[in-house]
């Protein structure tokens, strides 16, 4: 006889919205709930840097970077929060300021973390890539390196590496024109 095992229920979204706020940041894989580590100083400077850029481009081009906390929820059982989400100005239409966004954004940043860095390199890029975001950048602090993903046109739903930028290498967006700077840019600290 097969043994039988009590099925664990999937969380969803709305669960996870009635969960009183406990400081911590939870994200979702098929329903299974992910607390996500607190980032170090470090984390958040790259983040800082990275969002300074992507918010100047917005400005001078349309769009819309936001930060994490934020969550982006691609269905009840998949619900992330990335570090950095930029959505363009043809496509900016799409992020209610009063509601959780329900949309792949155009571009995803994620600064790797040794608490998150097997997520974000496994299963969190993927889920983006089968969801439809465009492109996804990990910055690493380690190596001071920045690595463009976009989507493979040949292979449905899934990335393949663009670029990969470290120090004075120039970092070139693959889907937002014009934007570019040196990838030492990104891991300045004061």
């Amino acid at each position: 006889m097969p043994i039988v095992r009590a099925a664990r229920p999937r969380t969803t979204f709305a669960d996870l919205q009635r969960v009183p706020d406990d400081g911590r940041r939870y994200e979702l894989y098929d329903g299974e709930v992910r607390v996500v580590p607190s980032p170090i100083p470090r984390h958040q400077m790259v983040i800082a840097n990275l969002h300074q850029r992507l918010a100047r481009h917005a400005d001078a081009r349309g769009g819309l970077s936001l930060l994490a906390p934020l969550d982006i929820v691609f269905s009840d059982y998949d619900v992330v929060q990335p570090d950095i989400v930029f959505f363009s100005a043809p496509r900016r239409y799409l992020v209610n300021p009063d509601e959780a966004i329900r949309h792949a954004p155009d571009l995803v940043v994620e600064v790797l973390s040794p608490g998150t860095q097997e997520d974000d390199r496994g299963r969190k890029m993927r889920m983006f890539a089968r969801y439809g975001v465009t492109e996804y950048w990990i910055a690493d602090p380690a190596t001071a390196c920045l690595e463009v993903h976009v989507l493979d046109d040949d292979r449905p739903a899934t990335f393949r590496l663009d670029q990969t930028a470290c120090g004075s290498d120039a970092v070139r967006s693959a889907r937002l024109a014009g934007l570019t700077f040196a990838a030492a840019d990104a891991f300045r600290v004061p």
